[in-house]
């Protein structure tokens, strides 16, 4: 039976009774943006180990280098505009991010060894750090907080939709162009850049107050956000310790014998599944404490990486990453809305930020450590990851239970 949603402390709820209250303007608009730098970011992201491993002549640990570096750099960032979310206009951020990330693909085209490769995926990572948290908190502007699953649900099912749409637009240029994986980083560059101009639809409420006492507000500090913040936080610190990108899983999946276009389609799949549940998932999240929807989505996890360990035929990628896609849907629009109901309204940008970028860090120490235990086909981390999250599976509601509030 549904329940009146409970708005945070200062949140308007639109009183327009034909509209949703959580689907504002800056959700459609910001749901857009996301799906265009997906798809641009997705059409490539799939071949990226490929190209480093094969045409550059990266080992492996270089690829889970990279990718750690790239998280790294984005976490640092993260926390720093976080900060800036919370007291300055939040859609120059917004813009400057999805700039960066447009560069950063343009440098991809561009590289004939490895370390640019490095440079193209921090300058894209630093522009996801830059606007992630900036967004994060317009999206959840004059949303009552009883509602926030769905605004995120949806904002990733928009965002994953690119990452489905990516992919395959990739995977028939791939065969499109003989073969021929240069040409797709200069098409992914296109649809990065009509990302950017969208920004320009968002409202901003600072915006429309400059020059007002109110666009510029005090600074916080960390040690006024709530105490069950810091112990979710802490809790899913130690998870993504585990979590290591997933570019080291595209590479398991042409170990295992995939082609190229084997391997991206069996990311695009995996996308699929993501981009379908992550609504549902959102939804579903509104309704029951969040911490149990997101130990579903370690279980996922655990399976994913699990089966990808102990797998040795190539078509069960075909079964495995599906599957895994069920941790994204859980776990990550989730995270999200489950922190913004932690936090008073004028906090949502530093707790958001600090959030992504801890997570980020702990991304980053995953990615080092996954790739040098990696030996010849990466079954040792896959299967102490998975372990790992079972466990914390089973115990996520028990250590997490103050976090349990949807206000």
């Amino acid at each position: 039976m549904d329940t009146a949603p409970v708005t945070a402390p200062g949140t308007k709820v639109p009183s327009n009774p034909e509209r949703p209250a959580w689907l504002t303007r800056n959700v459609k608009v910001l749901s857009g943006v996301s799906f265009l730098q997906d798809a641009a970011s997705e059409l490539l992201y799939p071949i990226l180990p490929i190209f480093l491993t094969v045409v550059l002549g990266a080992p492996p640990a270089v690829v889970g280098a990279i990718e750690g570096v790239a998280e790294g750099a984005a976490s640092l960032t993260k926390v720093a505009a976080g900060r800036l979310a919370d007291r300055f206009a939040r859609r120059p951020l917004i813009g400057a991010g999805y700039g960066l990330a447009a560069v950063g693909k343009l440098l991809i085209a561009l590289a004939t060894a490895w370390p640019l490769v490095l440079v193209a995926r921090v300058t894209d990572r630093l522009g996801k750090g830059m606007r992630g948290a900036p967004r994060d908190a317009l999206l959840v502007e004059g949303v009552p907080a009883g509602q926030r699953g769905r605004v995120f649900g949806l904002h990733r099912a928009a965002d994953t939709a690119g990452a489905v749409v990516g992919p395959l637009l990739g995977l028939v240029l791939y065969e499109a162009l003989d073969h021929r994986l240069r040409p797709l980083f200069w098409i992914a560059v296109i649809p990065a850049v009509a990302s950017v101009a969208l920004v320009a639809a968002v409202r901003d409420p600072r915006t429309a107050e400059a020059g007002s006492s109110r666009t510029r507000t005090a600074r916080t500090p960390w040690r006024s956000l709530p105490r069950p913040y810091w112990r979710v936080l802490a809790v899913l610190l130690v998870f993504n310790l585990v979590n290591f990108p997933d570019a080291l899983l595209l590479l398991r999946a042409h170990d295992l014998g995939l082609s190229t276009a084997g391997v991206v389609g069996a990311y695009a799949v995996y996308n699929l599944v993501y981009a379908a549940l992550s609504y549902p998932a959102g939804a579903l999240s509104d309704r029951l404490p969040r911490p149990l929807v997101f130990a579903a989505g370690l279980v996922f996890f655990a399976v994913g990486y699990l089966g990808l360990g102990l797998i040795h035929s190539p078509w069960a990628v075909f079964v495995v990453l599906p599957l895994y896609g069920g941790f994204a849907a859980c776990t990550d629009g989730v995270g999200k809305a489950w922190i913004s109901t932690l936090v008073p309204d004028h906090q949502q940008g530093s707790a958001q930020g600090l959030y992504q970028g801890a997570t980020g860090a702990a991304v980053l120490l995953a990615g080092v450590w996954a790739g040098l235990a990696w030996g010849t086909d990466g079954h040792l981390p896959l299967l102490v990851s998975g372990t790992v999250a079972l466990v914390l599976a089973g115990v996520l509601p028990a250590v997490t239970r103050s976090g349990f509030s949807h206000r």
